[in-house]
């Protein structure tokens, strides 16, 4: 009888760790977002997202004020459509202002906002229409080989 008293509590020990174990891995991977507070819902606008994804933090003076809730394609202007859900606490101005940021040099990336000097503040369906789309890493280093490349010509011409 004793033997499986202890079986039972090594049992209940293991499935407490590997629960704790797989809240952490969600937790840390971004997937999973306990919150319980009420939030609002504003949109933007961005030519490119980059490797932005839903469940991203948006963060003003570094403290997360609310998420990345779904992101889809305007096939009218040919930009990505980003809805937000920012905690209710926290009023931004309307002039706002968003960046999609990168932690770290290759980390996860994430929306910068900004706050304006407007007197109104963002409400529920709002738009921010001031936006800073990704830095693409590929693309910076195309222009910049480009423009070695358009430099080491100009210098081969003038030695001629």
């Amino acid at each position: 009888m004793q033997r499986s008293k202890n079986d039972v509590w090594v049992g209940l020990f293991v499935l407490i760790g590997a629960v704790a174990i797989l809240f952490l891995a969600l937790q840390s991977a971004n997937l999973l977002s306990l919150s319980f507070q009420k939030t609002y819902q504003v949109t933007a606008k961005f030519d490119n997202v980059g490797g932005l994804k839903p469940k991203a933090a948006v963060r003003s003076a570094g403290v997360v004020v609310g998420r990345v809730e779904k992101m889809v394609f305007d096939d009218k202007t040919f930009q990505a459509r980003v809805t937000l859900a920012l905690e209710s606490r926290y009023a931004f101005p309307k002039d706002s202002s968003l960046k999609i940021l990168t932690s770290g040099l290759l980390g996860e990336q994430y929306l910068g906002m900004e706050p304006g000097a407007d007197d109104k503040v963002l409400a529920a369906g709002d738009t921010i229409s001031s936006t800073q789309s990704a830095l693409v890493l590929e693309s910076l280093i195309s222009q910049f080989l480009f423009s070695k490349a358009a430099d080491s010509g100009a210098d081969a011409s003038k030695t001629k």
